[in-house]
Formats: structure tokens, C-alpha cells, sequence
């Protein structure tokens, strides 16, 4: 199956269906990947059927149990390749989207994906720690999400004080959240968020479990966070 088939059939009951401008798009998006990432590391996945379950559709289920407003603002922060920022704005192009990351080489590849395929965005780059001190990005953001590595309590330090009050840190992991919640729950009240929602789901061909953080921004966060780089991976909250 094309790269076109594999992701239709794989949200076919999402919340938000892709219409055949947009499914080309995402085929344009995965060859452009491909090509790139022979020339600069962006993803250890790179077959049709990995990237359309693996990177395309797990960003997808975003839309599955989040209420997005039209015109919203978002920023993905650490997005990489586009995940999932990219992908949330080819199914909704409505959206403002923000990417940021700190590897300027990626943002060249995602400006020229945007270019190719119609669309526009903020592209910054900064690490997350430095963005998130910058006043006209600061507490500024409806939603922030990432798809990151890092532990949830790290994680909430980089991008909660890019929400603004009332707004959500959407938080994309794998199969054990639950942990990580427990574990992050004093760094999250700490930096103005509360846990609200945590939605599990199994992506379709045996693609993995993951889940769905969601932390609302109750008040603002401290002036001291984020800290820098070191603090926060040396001595999480």
C-alpha cells in the first residue's frame, strides 16, 4: 500500500478526516523526509507504512481528544522533523502554529516543506529554555505540545510557560504516563499546571501504545522557570 492508503485507512474513524488535497500533502511530506534524511538525521523510521502509523497518525490522534478553536494558537516545542506541529497543520490549517527547536538544520528542512506544500508557520530557533524567557513568547500560546523524550517533569519545565492562563500543555507519550504523572505532579503544580485529562490508545498494525497528557494552566508560572538546561536535567523538580 502507497503511503496514501495506509493513512487513510489508519484514521478512518478520527475526529478529523483528511481529504485527498491534504493526504497528498502528507505524501509530498514523507518523500521530502525521506529525501532529507539522508542528508541530516531527522527519524530512524523511514518506511511508507512507519511513518504514516509511527509519526503521521500518532500526531493525528491529537485531534481525537483535544478540542482545538479555530484559529487557536500552538507552539510544538522540540519538534524535530514536524511532530507533531506539521502534521496538526496540514489537518487544520486554520491553526497557528509555532515551531521551535534548537537544531537549525531542521528548520531549514520544515521551512521547506511548509514552502512546498502551501503552508506557514513561526519557525524559531532556540532551545526551549531560552524561547520560553522571550516576552513575546512567554505565557503566550493557547495549547503547547511535544512529542519529546524527556520525562514529564522535565518536560512540563520546558513548555508550560509558553501557555497562557486557561490554556493547555499537551503532553504526546508513550505507554507509561501514568508513572511519569505521579512522578511529575509537584513540578507540574509548581510551574502553574494541573493535570486534568490522560487518555491511552493503541495506533492501528501493531504501532505501539501511547497517551495523551493534558495539563491546564491555572496561574502563572514563576519568573525563576524555566531554569537552565543543566538545573533542569541535573535536578528535576
Amino acid at each position: 500500500m502507497d503511503i496514501k492508503s495506509i493513512l487513510k485507512s489508519a484514521t478512518a474513524d478520527f475526529k478529523v478526516q483528511l481529504t485527498d488535497i491534504q493526504l497528498s500533502q502528507f505524501e509530498k511530506y514523507y518523500e521530502m523526509l525521506v529525501e532529507w534524511n539522508e542528508k541530516i538525521n531527522l527519524t530512524a523510521i523511514c518506511d511508507p507504512e512507519g511513518v504514516a502509523i509511527k509519526h503521521f497518525t500518532d500526531s493525528l490522534a491529537f485531534f481525537n481528544y483535544i478540542d482545538v478553536p479555530e484559529n487557536s494558537s500552538v507552539i510544538d516545542v522540540g519538534t524535530g522533523a514536524g511532530f507533531p506541529g506539521v502534521v496538526l497543520k496540514i489537518a487544520r490549517p486554520d491553526i497557528n502554529i509555532t515551531l521551535l527547536d534548537s537544531l537549525n538544520k531542521r528548520l531549514i528542512f520544515l521551512n521547506e516543506v511548509l514552502s512546498k506544500l502551501g503552508l506557514s508557520a513561526q519557525i524559531i530557533h532556540s532551545r526551549a529554555e531560552d524561547g520560553a524567557k522571550d516576552k513575546n513568547l512567554r505565557e503566550s500560546f493557547d495549547f503547547a505540545t511535544s512529542r519529546a523524550v524527556a520525562q514529564l517533569n522535565v518536560l512540563s519545565e520546558y513548555c508550560l510557560p509558553y501557555v497562557k492562563n486557561g490554556g493547555k500543555f499537551i503532553a504526546l507519550k508513550g505507554p507509561d504516563a501514568e508513572n511519569e504523572i505521579i512522578s511529575a505532579e509537584s513540578a507540574i503544580n509548581t510551574l502553574g499546571g494541573r493535570v486534568s485529562e490522560t487518555f491511552s490508545f493503541s495506533l492501528p498494525k501493531n504501532g505501539g501504545n501511547r497517551s495523551v497528557v493534558i495539563i491546564e494552566k491555572i496561574k502563572a508560572t514563576p519568573d525563576k522557570y524555566p531554569r537552565n538546561s543543566g538545573k533542569i536535567k541535573s535536578k528535576p523538580l
